[in-house]
């Protein structure tokens, strides 16, 4: 086992490189980039990012600009100073060429030193960091909600399949995917955000502005009651997809020849399946674990939390894409990345914890 985890620590590093390889090279011919963005903001032209410059003399906006022949290869920069444009290219990092910039980019994301944000007056990390609450919350929350409901809930149609039960609650789940969580976070803030017909739940906020005045059981209530609704709608497709495929996987598993020689030994039904089914059929979920919790954890709350104004990794990152603001999108990628390849893994190694059959030592990676 040890050789295994090892060689897939080794994997991780090329998997790594491609994936940042990839993106920088897609950056580089990605038009609107953070020069342009400030041009843009200085000409008039957009209101991009809230931008200065450093070690220039305070606002772009109280820059003084003379004429400038020529072309530029920065849309809307003729007429600008090239000095000006010389100067947003050193602040930027883009007077270095690609090769060399990437290479910077590396060598600082193994010491794990990701910069500053281009737009925003903090690092990278302390901007990630400042975020973490709403995602971690929603995160965490859907998962262990999703997970907690749907494997019982599949497990239950796989022993039912077939009866009156199996056909409705498979309605009930076939509709709730069908649903986007987004209309259905409408719909919820419609009715019980101070929509139409109830004010019940808050609109926007992880937590309340009081909230550092409450009591310990005050803000634990106040927590939840501002995570309700979001909850309740990303729960939607997670709880969805977790059942069928719970229920597909056990139904495949119950079929088979070792089930129908386990009742012959006179096993009773509970036995089969908590004792031989489980572990076998619980792989195909726990391979699906990882996948879940990354797109719950990390990318699929933007919408939501756009609806519930919550402002966690999802926001952060759309915005940071809009901006053009690099640091923080490499930074992001980066550490995603990773975080995903080590629960990956973490996953792979939780195989064994269920069905020791599996060695991994045996086959190649």
């Amino acid at each position: 086992m040890g050789a295994y985890i090892l060689r897939r620590l080794l994997l991780m590093i090329p998997t790594l490189l491609g994936i940042m390889a990839i993106s920088f090279i897609v950056v580089q011919f990605a038009p609107g980039g953070p020069v342009e963005q400030v041009i843009a903001q200085v000409t008039g032209q957009a209101g991009g990012a809230d931008a200065r410059i450093s070690g220039g003399g305070g606002d772009i906006g109280a820059q003084s600009f003379e004429s400038a022949g020529g072309t530029s290869r920065y849309r809307g920069a003729q007429g600008l100073d090239p000095e000006f444009i010389a100067q947003l290219e050193r602040q930027f990092g883009f007077d270095k060429p690609p090769l060399e910039r990437f290479g910077l980019m590396l060598w600082n994301y193994i010491r794990f030193d990701f910069g500053e944000s281009y737009f925003r007056d903090i690092s990278v990390v302390d901007l990630i960091l400042e975020k973490m609450p709403v995602s971690i919350s929603l995160g965490i929350w859907i998962t262990l909600i999703s997970y907690g409901i749907s494997i019982p809930l599949g497990i239950r149609k796989a022993v039912k399949d077939g009866t009156p039960f199996d056909v409705w609650t498979s309605g009930i789940v076939i509709i709730a995917y069908a649903i986007p969580s987004f209309l259905f976070a409408i719909l919820l803030m419609v009715l019980f955000a101070g929509g139409s017909f109830f004010d019940w739940f808050p609109l926007r906020g992880l937590t309340s502005d009081n909230w550092a005045s409450l009591s310990w059981p005050e803000r634990i209530l106040d927590y939840f009651w501002h995570l309700t609704l979001p909850l309740t709608a990303l729960v939607l497709s997670a709880f969805a997809t977790t059942t069928l495929l719970t229920k597909n996987s056990f139904l495949d598993e119950i079929r088979k020849q070792y089930v129908v020689t386990a009742r012959a030994k006179g096993l009773s039904e509970r036995q089969a399946l908590y004792g031989h089914v489980f572990r076998n059929a619980m792989l195909l979920i726990i391979a699906g674990f990882p996948g879940a919790f990354i797109s719950s954890f990390f990318t699929g709350s933007l919408l939501i939390e756009s609806i519930f104004s919550l402002d966690g990794l999802g926001l952060l990152g759309f915005r940071s894409i809009i901006d053009r603001d690099y640091p923080v999108v490499f930074a992001t990628l980066y550490i995603f990345s990773l975080i995903g390849l080590i629960v990956s893994l973490i996953s792979d190694l939780t195989y064994t914890l269920i069905d020791p059959r599996i060695d991994f030592e045996r086959r190649d990676v």
